[in-house]
């Protein structure tokens, strides 16, 4: 049957019989008729407690059942009080706050230097048939009891009062950083919109937000001894501005007094911000707004490019001068432990070629420039220990061979960094790419928003082990946890964000909280269509990726014998695939998919994936099979060509707010392939095609770009029949891009071929101008 659990044959180390009960929920709920009252199962709490076990009754929570503060704390005042505005917005539930003494029949908060759970942020959560007692020895603590208690009345999407089953918990995390990055360089997010990521942080119990503020796209923070970082180096002005929707000038930053209300509304969640201000390289949006900065001594623009660019901060005393007062203003504002401060991708050209900068290496004895970024490292480290803070950076900067020895290692690399930084005393938190760089794409199906490839689904990121098997336990006892980074250069809204973060956060947070034995992924499958009531709830752009339809045939079968066999299947193999062949749209009454089906030419399916409690993990789906479409692909769906496997998915405009249509590119190559086709009947090829900005920094990478002759005097699209080696069948000439659509035809006949065939797509336009993408391409066949 499709979607069935493959339940745990043996119980974990500790008592976790939720996961027995949610896969026997499962199991019940595929045999029943969709019209049955559904089974009670167990609480579907995100993350997984360290414990919990379930116990006879239940406790009935309505709008007449009080919430007792049984102590004075004014921290248990704002955690009842967070609690009773989430419940009242997101499920009608309006819970009064009183003062005094445990009692019957009530929810009981109470900070108890004796509660049961030791661990910092720990706490003991109890429910019976009398009511609901949660206590913790620090305010963490108590709030994170509240947040498990949240989702324990939130069953289901339901409104109103609700009944909670009897279990005991004691819980605890498993790491200390438990982290999200978000990146407000490369495009701008409102306080609002910071504030609302906070609010889902908290509410899975993530605890840093590591803030990217300064790239050099945009500097986003207000330093005022230094006005012109914002007054230039805040704005950029886009490629092509003013045209095709593109804004004439984009950018944006936060008043410190901005800065001050996000940090006490983190704050309040129990969320640490941890700012970035990168350097020694990243430092173009700096350079341009105080030139002295750099090195060259010229000014150049805000970066409209996504990538590595060149700009670093030079060496000299007053370039440190300048970089210590910007921390003491960021200090000031960001009460963090932590102050981040990149190291990343700093191409040292500049250095090289600066005799200035040379001269000081030699004066400082240091032999390259690897070494001389590792001695500015140390500095700036040197100068936030003496302000008592501690330096975070990517690592890079243990290649200098200088980081301070209390640096603590950000792995982005792969997890070489983490390995090599904790066998070195270091601590680190793993961060790697691709497993946690949430800006890589969740599927590829043609509807995916824009991002990188390769995938990253839901379950590669619930599988990551942020603790390598190599390290002993002493070294193992580096590792502070694990963040996921959101980068946004194909992000310009929180529509993109969230739906690049959402469910994927659900999962990390399992993996940062939860015990790496209890973590069980069709158990977290089972627990996740309660978390989507949440997130519809408070209308979050939830991704449904993870479980959207797949209608797949055989092209060339289906073309061949005018009959589809098509096959239905999704990312995770959970709930029921439920499928029309009538124009209507999917429900619970539509037939279930149970294997593959065969019908006539042509046909529309349209197929919806439902969970065990009938609400709908992902929006229907629909494939018009005919002969039109069976001979036609969307461009994104298509491959590369062999030889380079760089993919990218990107938006008409780089700072285009839609999130449809998305094209797939590649910046080295640009050239994809037509899968192989029966050609008996083709006559000509039709393609959409696209013109996009080239904006992309690749550094030393450059010189990988492929560049091919043209003919015509802005390039063509060549056609070759099998392999980009065959045989030309068509050349297309490009219009002027200066005087043309950014969408455009492109048409030609094609010779007769019989059989199935391959077609290789390149555009020969010349590198130094637009690139160049196909939207659709579409063979065209004799009626």
């Amino acid at each position: 049957m499709h979607g069935m659990l493959d339940c745990p044959r043996r119980r974990p180390p500790m008592t976790f019989r939720p996961l027995l009960a949610a896969c026997a929920f499962l199991l019940l709920s595929a045999l029943q008729p969709s019209h049955a009252a559904p089974v009670m199962a167990s609480p579907s709490l995100i993350p997984l407690p360290a414990q919990m076990t379930m116990a006879d009754g239940r406790f009935h929570v309505d709008a007449h059942t009080p919430i007792v503060l049984d102590d004075h704390s004014a921290s248990t005042r704002q955690t009842a009080a967070w609690l009773t505005d989430l419940l009242a917005r997101t499920r009608g539930l309006h819970l009064h706050v009183v003062h005094g003494a445990a009692t019957a029949h009530a929810i009981v908060l109470k900070l108890d230097p004796h509660a049961p759970v030791a661990q910092h942020a720990g706490y003991a959560l109890d429910v019976t048939a009398q009511g609901i007692r949660i206590t913790a020895r620090d305010d963490t603590g108590l709030f994170y009891g509240a947040v498990t208690l949240y989702q324990l009345l939130t069953p289901n999407a339901a409104q109103g009062a609700v009944d909670v089953p009897a279990l005991h918990i004691r819980d605890w995390p498993r790491f200390a950083w438990r982290g999200l990055m978000l990146d407000s360089a490369r495009h701008f997010q409102s306080v609002a919109d910071i504030e609302r990521l906070l609010d889902q942080m908290a509410q899975h119990k993530l605890d840093v937000f590591h803030w990217h503020l300064t790239d050099d796209q945009g500097w986003r923070i207000q330093i005022k001894r230094y006005p012109e970082l914002t007054k230039i180096g805040a704005w950029r002005t886009p490629p092509d501005a003013g045209h095709d929707g593109e804004p004439k000038r984009y950018g944006g930053f936060y008043t410190q007094a901005q800065i001050r209300q996000v940090v006490a509304y983190a704050a309040a969640r129990h969320i640490t911000i941890v700012p970035e201000l990168d350097m020694p390289g990243h430092a173009q949006a700096a350079v341009a707004s105080y030139p002295q900065l750099g090195v060259t001594g010229k000014r150049p623009q805000v970066s409209t490019l996504w990538g590595v660019n060149p700009y670093l901060y030079n060496v000299d005393d007053s370039t440190f001068t300048f970089i210590d007062n910007v921390l003491d203003e960021v200090m000031a504002l960001f009460p963090s432990k932590y102050i981040h401060v990149g190291g990343d991708e700093a191409i040292k050209d500049q250095w090289k070629a600066s005799p200035a900068v040379q001269a000081k290496m030699h004066a400082l004895g240091i032999k390259n420039e690897d070494a001389l970024q590792g001695w500015f490292i140390g500095r700036v480290g040197k100068y936030l220990a003496a302000h008592g803070r501690k330096l975070i950076g990517w690592d890079e900067i243990l290649e200098g061979n200088n980081v301070p020895a209390d640096a603590t290692v950000m792995s982005w690399r792969g997890t070489d960094g983490a390995i090599t930084a904790a066998k070195a005393g270091h601590d680190v938190v793993l961060s790697p790419s691709p497993q946690l760089y949430f800006d890589g794409v969740q599927s590829d199906h043609a509807d995916e928003y824009a991002g990188r490839i390769p995938v990253q689904t839901l379950q590669s990121v619930y599988a990551f082990e942020p603790v390598p098997k190599v390290l002993t336990p002493a070294q193992a006892s580096h590792v502070l946890g694990a963040q996921a980074n959101v980068w946004t250069e194909h992000m310009p809204t929180m529509a993109h964000v969230e739906h690049a973060v959402f469910p994927r956060l659900d999962a990390l947070s399992e993996v940062d909280w939860s015990p790496a034995s209890a973590r069980n992924w069709n158990g977290f499958l089972a627990r996740l269509p309660a978390q989507f009531a949440r997130y519809r709830a408070q209308h979050i752009n939830v991704a449904d990726s993870a479980f959207a339809p797949v209608i797949a045939v055989d092209r060339n079968t289906a073309l061949a014998s005018g009959t589809a066999t098509v096959t239905l299947s999704d990312q995770t193999d959970f709930g029921a695939l439920r499928y029309t062949v009538d124009g209507q749209a999917p429900t619970l009454a539509s037939p279930l998919y149970r294997a593959p089906f065969t019908a006539k030419l042509p046909l529309t399916v349209r197929a919806a994936t439902f969970a065990p409690d009938g609400s709908e993990l992902a929006a229907p789906r629909e494939r018009i099979i005919d002969r039109t479409h069976l001979l036609s692909r969307i461009g994104n769906t298509m491959p590369n060509c062999p030889g380079s496997d760089f993919r990218l998915r990107v938006q008409p405009m780089p700072d285009a707010t839609s999130t449809q249509p998305v094209y797939g590119i590649n910046v080295f190559d640009s050239c994809q392939m037509f899968p192989s086709t029966r050609m008996d009947g083709v006559t000509a090829i039709h393609v959409d095609a696209v013109r996009l900005e080239r904006n992309f920094a690749l550094a030393h990478d450059q010189k990988l770009v492929v560049s091919r002759p043209h003919t015509t005097p802005f390039g063509e699209l060549v056609v070759h029949a099998d392999s980009c080696k065959g045989a030309v069948l068509a050349s297309m000439p490009l219009p002027d891009p200066a005087h043309s659509a950014r969408t455009f035809p492109l048409t030609a006949k094609l010779p007769a071929q019989t059989g199935n065939h391959a077609l290789c797509l390149i555009y020969t336009a010349p590198i130094s101008g637009p690139i160049y993408a196909l939207g659709r391409v579409s063979l065209v066949a004799r009626p």
